[in-house]
């Protein structure tokens, strides 16, 4: 691999479950050969967006309330209207992760939901990558992917827990998030170089 991908995981958290799952798609991506920086979303500043739009791709993050994202994710996604008005995202790759205290809870319209912000922007959306685990009788529920999404990663721990009792599956599918970013980042960005480097050769 060339030049490492520029990974930004922006999120917000609201009590902490978020972060965990915002560390581990970091540390994927990290182990895959990104460089990543961190972008909490909740208080953006001009060296927050700068980092945004330096970025090769952007993993969306954030906790389901309500059905859908949260309310602070919703605010940032909002405020970034000027950048989808000159696409200043456009061909970025994407991906989201989301958690929430009940097993199904609605995350896929949180996924889903990031998924069309990117689309919004003109990114190219990453899936997950996985097929689900613990769906057949021999299968457990430490596999990765054991709530079986696919538009990104999800997680989820009962209300009342702390961050630190996460789910061990579910940090590692994160982490394999991170992962499949990265990998798909550096085959877009070498298929872009060559692709330059064919048309200057025609030239």
């Amino acid at each position: 691999m060339g030049k490492p991908p520029l990974i930004v995981v922006a999120y917000h958290s609201g009590r902490g479950h978020t972060d965990v799952l915002a560390q581990s798609v970091r540390a994927g991506a990290m182990a895959a050969g990104a460089e990543v920086s961190m972008v909490t979303v909740d208080a953006m500043d001009d060296t927050k967006w700068e980092t945004l739009d330096n970025a090769d791709a952007i993993i969306f993050g954030a906790p389901t309330y309500m059905g859908s994202a949260s309310g602070r994710f919703h605010t940032f996604a909002e405020s970034t209207n000027k950048r989808w008005a000159r696409q200043a995202w456009k061909d970025k790759l994407g991906s989201g992760f989301t958690i929430g205290a009940c097993k199904a809870g609605d995350k896929d319209s949180t996924l889903g939901y990031f998924a069309t912000l990117g689309a919004q922007h003109g990114m190219i959306w990453v899936s997950l990558g996985l097929l689900p685990g613990w769906h057949l009788s021999h299968e457990s529920e430490n596999d990765l992917n054991r709530l079986g999404y696919f538009n990104g990663a999800a997680a989820t721990l009962p209300g009342d827990l702390p961050p630190d009792l996460m789910h061990k599956a579910d940090i590692a599918t994160a982490e394999h998030l991170g992962e499949r970013v990265t990998q798909m980042t550096a085959i877009h960005l070498a298929g872009r170089a060559a692709l330059a480097a064919e048309r200057s050769g025609a030239e």
